[in-house]
């Protein structure tokens, strides 16, 4: 599988999927893409929809892969990224009423879904840096999640530093006290006065910075990596093969932030499982369901809400998208990337709009609606969800919405992460999980900065003086 970016620089210069593993995010600012994307046949389909999810992991991803990862590699690397869920099915998929399901992805060991790709991809960077003999520095911005199941998967790693921005404030007290209570010398937390977007364009800078990203081998665990993206598509399969007796196609409603759950469900849809609509389900920070509405993509302030993994205007994995949707004119893509840095905004088509929502649907709900729906769902069913669960939930029951066959909400994190929100919605107090019962009483370890690069570097730079030589 040869692998270009969507903005142009290496279209004539193929890359690796170890290459762009390593790489995250291209010189030019583009994103990695395949230059083509494998299908599954109906018989093919039918052949795998029995296989384990680890059998599935290393069927789908080694259809991406290089000469270095095999699907027996593959195999292995899920069967040990995936041993330590906390649930003996990896991904439930729980019926709440006729034909509406909740994918459970929280049983990894951050209580989010962030855990399937960044387990896996930290035992894949390692395998790489085996054979190359070489040293990283891991480097993301977090809103809350993708931090915790980095560090987690990294820390105590005699081959990586890992830096883990976050913004200051805007996580919930638990998302922050998974990250900065680990006690580990690899590890360091960076608090960032701004918000997640402010965090995430510290980082795209210092990968395009030639001269820092080599000298410190920079990787990115963001889902602006390749891998994080491709790791999170199995799940979709997964989900839809539970429902082998179903005749219609499935819908999925994902939680929305970066963008890059969605896009992974997309992916799976182009490889040819039977999807029929992907509901975009935001919060306040409503850029991407307002795009599907209307074709525009206009940035805003961020809104900060009860579901602050999704308090995101700039979603880095909508590139990818939008390169698919100009035809792969790179040209194109460099141009409205432009118009949204400069101008803040920039209009599609609407004949792509219309063949967008072929696919996607983009749905809002605000905190009331949210709090409302974590009510109803205890109160109905008996089950918590967290509040970004809820605003995919809460997006399949809009009058906007009325789809054949079953809908598959991601359940992306467990209710005890955003215990407040919970408890503010039910009326009563929840209990913490057992091994979490004292993390909000446990001594921190971060530093604060101000939104500036040059902060940032010299601070990375000071970190890591003692480790790369």
């Amino acid at each position: 599988m040869n692998y270009i970016s969507t903005r142009g620089l290496s279209n004539r210069n193929y890359k690796s999927f170890s290459e762009v593993t390593m790489e995250g995010l291209s010189l030019d600012g583009g994103l990695f893409v395949p230059d083509n994307i494998p299908k599954f046949s109906k018989v093919e389909l039918d052949q795998i929809s029995d296989f384990s999810y680890v059998e599935l992991c290393a069927k789908i991803i080694s259809k991406f892969t290089d000469k270095h990862f095999t699907e027996k590699d593959i195999k292995d690397i899920a069967n040990d990224s995936y041993k330590n869920f906390n649930s003996s099915d990896i991904a439930p998929l729980i019926e709440i009423e006729n034909n509406k399901y909740i994918l459970e992805l929280f049983h990894g060991p951050t209580l989010a879904f962030k855990d399937f790709a960044l387990q896996l991809l930290s035992r894949i960077f390692n395998l790489i840096l085996e054979k190359n003999n070489k040293r990283i520095t891991v480097l993301g911005a977090t809103s809350g999640d993708t931090g915790s199941a980095a560090i987690e998967a990294f820390k105590n790693n005699i081959k990586a530093n890992i830096f883990i921005l976050h913004p200051k404030g805007k996580v919930s007290d638990f998302q922050r006290k998974q990250m900065t209570t680990v006690n580990s010398e690899n590890v360091f937390n960076i608090a960032i006065e701004g918000d997640f977007d402010d965090c995430q364009a510290l980082v795209k800078n210092l990968f395009v910075n030639n001269e820092f990203r080599n000298r410190f081998n920079l990787v990115s665990i963001n889902s602006i990596n390749w891998c994080r993206v491709l790791a999170q598509v199995v799940y979709y399969f997964y989900s839809t093969f539970k429902l082998k007796k179903n005749k219609n196609l499935v819908n999925f409603s994902v939680p929305t932030g970066n963008f890059g759950d969605a896009y992974a469900g997309y992916l799976a849809k182009k490889m040819g499982l039977p999807i029929n609509k992907i509901i975009i389900a935001t919060n306040s920070n409503d850029i991407l369901a307002n795009f599907f509405n209307t074709g525009e993509y206009k940035v805003s302030k961020v809104t900060p809400t009860l579901s602050p993994s999704m308090d995101i205007q700039v979603a880095s994995n909508f590139e990818r998208l939008l390169f698919e949707c100009l035809k792969n004119d790179s040209n194109l893509v460099k141009k409205y990337m432009h118009d949204l840095k400069e101008n803040g905004s920039f209009k599609l088509s609407d004949e792509i709009l219309k063949d967008l929502n072929k696919t996607f649907i983009g749905v809002s709900i605000n905190d009331d609606s949210t709090l409302k729906c974590m009510s109803n769902f205890y109160n109905k069913f008996g089950i918590m969800v967290d509040p970004h669960t809820a605003v995919g939930l809460q997006a399949t029951y809009t009058n906007t919405i009325n789809l054949k066959g079953p809908i598959i909400t991601l359940a992306t994190a467990h209710a005890t992460k955003f215990s407040q929100a919970v408890e503010k919605a039910i009326g009563k107090e929840i209990n913490l999980l057992s091994n979490y019962k004292d993390i909000l009483n446990r001594e921190e370890k971060f530093q604060e900065l101000n939104n500036n690069v040059n902060i940032l570097i010299k601070y990375m730079s000071e970190k890591s003086k003692n480790h790369f030589i």
